[in-house]
């Protein structure tokens, strides 16, 4: 289901991406396509503490639900009258705050399906389907809107969400329940978590890495290598078969984790992040053949330890504040990362191309030396035994 889902989504962001272009200007379609963000960062800390404080399953229906409604009602809409630029502002805004309630309930699933030693396995077998699904439907997405337009691209993803709702509703059964929050108003229970993150150094620890691993390679796969595909006359073409590179080697490393698991789960992850900072100064010099290899590098490093890593927070964290958590590296990055996106384009503009790509690789390598030199992270282990 996981795939399917990833799949839809991909086809309705392809789908909202280029019928923006199509109905606006350019400066008014970068406005719809980030407008989603705003509604998402305001409410994502609200939607950690009613993943702690309520039964998650339940959260996930309800906003698959709502996803599915909005997307029903874009489907009719543009099917009676042409998109306007008002209506994809509101579907976006509207996915926005569906994300701040659904992804924080939805980390936690994984804590309640299946024990603690086998958190790897299932973040892999999850995240392989996610990577597929995502490139499929990618793929498929400017098919699908070029032929059926808005509204088809909007029925395809509501089906996909109907399905889902199916299965959370009818056939995912939690095999283990978490330990529910208390009730108390909603601000002091985000008080309660930043409280939390202070108190316990090594949740505090996992948390600020989740939420800046990914700070420098998002540039350079993002902005970076459409710069260097302009610079280089490689081609827009170049960036689709780059993302696929990149996108390949994350669900290999993701799929390694199945068949092959450290005993040290941290430990390992960070050091598979740390090739990124090599990978991302190739993808920067090197001729094409050379930066294909480096996407590949960087997507293997990233979906084999995001795997681990993501194991590690689910079962290493206080259950009872994991939605919480979740919530707050998931602001930080969505916080951050625009920022680091916008310093590498200014970079690149100040210097010269190459500039950004090593000041970013050698970053992100000095993050994982601090990171590597915490004790605390370096023996944490799914494998021991569990103090509940």
């Amino acid at each position: 289901m996981r795939g399917i889902a990833d799949a839809g989504d991909a086809i309705w962001t392809v789908a909202l991406v280029w019928t923006a272009v199509q109905v606006t200007t350019p400066a008014l379609a970068g406005l719809i396509v980030a407008a989603g963000a705003v509604p998402r960062a305001l409410a994502l800390l609200f939607g950690g503490v009613l993943a702690d404080r309520l039964d998650a399953r339940k959260i996930m229906v309800l906003f698959n639900i709502v996803r599915t409604i909005v997307l029903v009602a874009i489907a009719i809409w543009c099917t009676l009258t042409a998109p306007s630029a008002l209506v994809l502002l509101l579907a976006a805004l509207a996915f926005g705050l569906c994300d701040a309630f659904y992804e924080p309930a939805a980390s936690t699933i994984s804590r309640q399906m299946v024990s603690k030693s086998d958190l790897p396995a299932y973040g892999a077998a999850m995240q392989t389907s996610s990577r597929l699904g995502g490139m499929v439907g990618s793929a498929a997405g400017g098919v699908v809107v070029a032929q059926v337009g808005l509204s088809g691209s909007a029925s395809l993803d509501a089906l996909a969400f109907a399905l889902v709702v199916a299965f959370i509703a009818i056939w995912l059964r939690p095999r283990f329940m978490l330990p529910r929050a208390a009730r108390e108003p909603v601000l002091r229970g985000i008080a309660a978590g930043f409280r939390h993150l202070h108190d316990v150094p090594p949740t505090r620890t996992l948390v600020i890495a989740l939420a800046s691993l990914n700070l420098a390679a998002a540039p350079a796969m993002g902005i970076g290598i459409a710069l260097r595909a302009t610079a280089e006359g490689w081609g827009a073409e170049a960036v689709g078969v780059f993302g696929a590179f990149a996108g390949i080697g994350a669900a290999l490393g993701a799929v390694i984790v199945l068949r092959w698991r450290p005993r040290r789960e941290a430990y390992a992850g960070f050091w598979a992040f740390s090739t990124q900072g090599i990978a991302i100064v190739v993808v920067g010099l090197g001729p094409f053949w050379l930066v294909l290899i480096g996407g590949v590098a960087i997507g293997a490093g990233a979906g084999f330890g995001s795997v681990l890593l993501g194991a590690t927070f689910a079962g290493t964290t206080d259950p009872s504040y994991l939605g919480r958590m979740g919530s707050i590296i998931k602001v930080g990055d969505d916080s951050l990362r625009p920022l680091t996106m916008a310093l590498f384009g200014a970079l690149a503009s100040a210097t010269v191309l190459w500039v950004p790509f090593v000041i970013y690789g050698a970053a992100i390598t000095a993050l994982i030396v601090v990171l590597l030199g915490n004790r605390e992270l370096r023996t944490l282990s799914l494998r021991d035994p569990d103090p509940e």
